[in-house]
């Protein structure tokens, strides 16, 4: 930290070391979607993208994790958003607005679910399009990040309200 003595007000300012590029550490972060709540997870998963879990970050700079998902077929939406909820995208034609539900979707690509709730909580720009490319996600169980040693975070015992038991 250095003081800088402020020419507006005599106050002292201490201003924050930035990370420099070649002191950035990225981990590898394994995660168990089974009966995890869509938007808790999908938050956590933004801050561990952007390094926000970390004492070094810096907002212009990709510090962030590595993060690895399984079992994403068994994701979960609390209340009806199973089925109330809308994805909305436009085709660039007019009137080529399409949509479709959570349940369709799990049907298809369940995968999309996750990376789309983790993809709007990012800020947009080309730091954002790096940053997602390091979320992994894989249906079942296994994954083939094994050499990477990944740390195993128990997302459901970290709050109660992360998993869900029916649905």
């Amino acid at each position: 930290m250095c003081t800088n003595l402020s020419t507006y007000a005599q106050i002292r300012i201490t201003m924050t070391n930035f990370i420099k590029k070649n002191e950035i550490k990225n981990n590898w972060l394994l995660i168990d979607a089974e009966n995890a709540i869509v938007g808790r997870l999908a938050a956590y998963i933004s801050r561990a993208l952007r390094g926000k879990n970390k004492n070094q970050y810096t907002p212009h700079m990709d510090t962030g994790d590595f993060v690895i998902v399984t079992n994403i077929e068994k994701i979960k939406f609390t209340g009806k958003k199973i089925n109330n909820k809308k994805y909305y995208r436009h085709t660039g034609y007019p009137g080529g607005i399409k949509f479709s539900t959570p349940s369709i979707l799990m049907k298809k690509k369940p995968e999309e679910i996750l990376k789309l709730a983790v993809e709007r909580m990012l800020p947009d720009g080309p730091l954002a399009k790096k940053q997602l490319s390091k979320l992994k996600i894989y249906k079942g169980s296994n994954h083939p990040h094994e050499s990477q040693n990944p740390k195993v975070i128990d997302f459901a015992n970290m709050n109660k309200k992360n998993y869900i038991s029916i649905n």
